[in-house]
């Protein structure tokens, strides 16, 4: 058996059914046919083990938990051995000293090949006094590894976008790494946390293609964030057939109605959370009864006031919402669709068709 099967901590086999079933789950998350998991395998299993300097800011270290905790299969195992981690304050031993002395090494000794994972936001405001680490600000650090890095791959809505920390008021200027870094490719895995096979799939796209992923205008892959999570809900038919949850606790809410009313941001964000599902369970927000938040957007789910996003949206509708059909026929910003059928499907369309943002090279051109 290759020690690409081989787990990393613990020392247990990952086996090659769950090898295979790996591979296959990545090839069906980046929309490649199913031809293509021999060649994602023998990507796996080649010699080739990108170094990764993982780095954290601010944040709840919540992304690096999800990545570990995957059991079914076990991602966490398969991925530490896919590239070669050669820093990570949660993981590594060395601790102090030690631990810059290697971060330093691995930086001098890798430059321009190693890729550069960064969890968490990082403060600008008073110079960026709010997050050091050894001494350094992590904008001074984030600027200096990832600068000399071959590309940064920004994991969670805290590197993605600032995160919660960015917030109105913001005390502490927290950014997203995309809008510090300019002169090197920043792919966003953003999500609260992020799905784990979200990052593994990119980062076995990068080694299997020797190229990053096509993004989106927010630098977001599109096998992974280029669909609305409205468009698979498991709720949707009840949308269209507007039966609507009203608040939580009641009849539609214990009956699995549409949680649009309850202030679901699922018509407004792209992710793929209703078809790859977290450790291959049907547990997501949407699927236990909460309404998605919108993690996985810069603009909707942490920026919109917490009083607000769980307000019915006839009441406060968050900016952006598509048009729907009201009771009274009217069309207005996070109304209430009432309509059945053939029609419902339709209004299902149009309020996509409303939200869909453009492609990047479409904002570019």
């Amino acid at each position: 058996m290759s020690r690409w099967l081989k787990s990393g901590p613990v020392g247990e086999e990952l086996s090659r059914r769950d090898f295979l079933k790996i591979c296959t789950i990545v090839t069906a998350t980046l929309g490649l046919p199913y031809t293509m998991v021999g060649k994602i395998e023998a990507a796996v299993k080649s010699k080739q083990r990108p170094p990764v300097i993982w780095l954290h800011f601010q944040e709840c270290t919540g992304c690096t938990e999800t990545l570990l905790r995957v059991s079914k299969p076990d991602v966490g195992k398969l991925i530490l051995e896919l590239i070669s981690l050669d820093y990570h304050e949660t993981l590594m031993a060395a601790a102090g000293h030690q631990a810059e002395e290697v971060l330093t090494q691995m930086v001098s000794k890798n430059e321009g090949k190693y890729i550069c994972v960064v969890e968490g936001s990082v403060p600008l405001k008073e110079g960026g006094i709010y997050c050091k680490i050894g001494g350094k600000k992590a904008v001074d650090i984030l600027k200096e590894v990832g600068g000399r890095s071959k590309a940064i791959v920004a994991v969670g809505n805290c590197a993605s976008f600032g995160g919660v920390q960015s917030v109105d008021p913001n005390p502490t200027g927290a950014t997203g790494v995309y809008k510090i870094i300019k002169d090197k490719p920043v792919i966003n895995i953003p999500g609260c946390p992020p799905n784990a096979y979200n990052i593994l799939s990119t980062l076995m796209y990068v080694l299997t293609f020797s190229k990053i992923p096509k993004l989106d205008k927010y630098n977001r892959p599109k096998f992974a964030y280029g669909r609305l999570i409205h468009s698979h809900c498991p709720r949707r038919a009840h949308f269209d057939s507007g039966r609507f949850a009203e608040k939580f606790g009641d009849e539609g809410h214990r009956q699995g109605w549409c949680l649009y009313k309850l202030g679901c941001k699922g018509p407004v964000t792209y992710a793929n959370c209703p078809t790859t599902n977290f450790n291959e369970e049907d547990v997501w927000p949407i699927s236990i009864g909460h309404p998605c938040v919108g993690c996985t957007e810069p603009k909707v789910g942490f920026h919109i006031p917490v009083m607000e996003r769980v307000q019915p949206l006839e009441i406060t509708p968050p900016a952006g919402y598509p048009p729907i059909k009201t009771k009274e026929g009217k069309v207005s910003a996070g109304g209430i669709a009432l309509a059945s059928g053939a029609v419902g499907a339709a209004l299902g369309a149009a309020a996509m068709a409303a939200s869909k943002l453009p492609d990047k090279e479409d904002e570019e051109s």
